[in-house]
């Protein structure tokens, strides 16, 4: 072997020594399986849980919720649109389906 081989070699024993060990491709590939389909799950949380989960976003937007819930865009874009429907959140901006929203305040109406 060239000095660059045996080089080469040393440095992979020794990188193989500290890297953890790998999944099976048979494992790998189930768990990717399973977390897609845990994306396309709308998430178990009512309604103010949500609202507690998104609140500290500074802009809630689809993508950000997607991140933030971990779930697919188009599940968190119907999370949003349900959410707007029950007032708890509000359409503050946006257009063409980028839309950014804000936690709605309920009013507290002194009569």
């Amino acid at each position: 072997m060239s000095q660059a081989d045996k080089a080469q070699a040393a440095q992979d024993a020794a990188q193989g020594a500290k890297k953890p060990e790998k999944k099976t491709g048979k494992d790998a590939r189930l768990a990717q399986q399973q977390a897609k389909q845990q994306a396309l799950i709308a998430p178990k949380m009512d309604e103010k849980q949500l609202v507690k989960t998104l609140s500290p976003l500074k802009a809630i937007t689809v993508y950000g919720t997607a991140r933030a819930l971990g779930l697919n865009a188009a599940i968190a874009s119907q999370t949003l649109r349900t959410l707007e429907a029950k007032n708890a959140i509000k359409r503050v901006g946006g257009y063409s389906g980028h839309y950014i929203y804000a936690v709605s305040v309920p009013s507290t109406s002194a009569s």
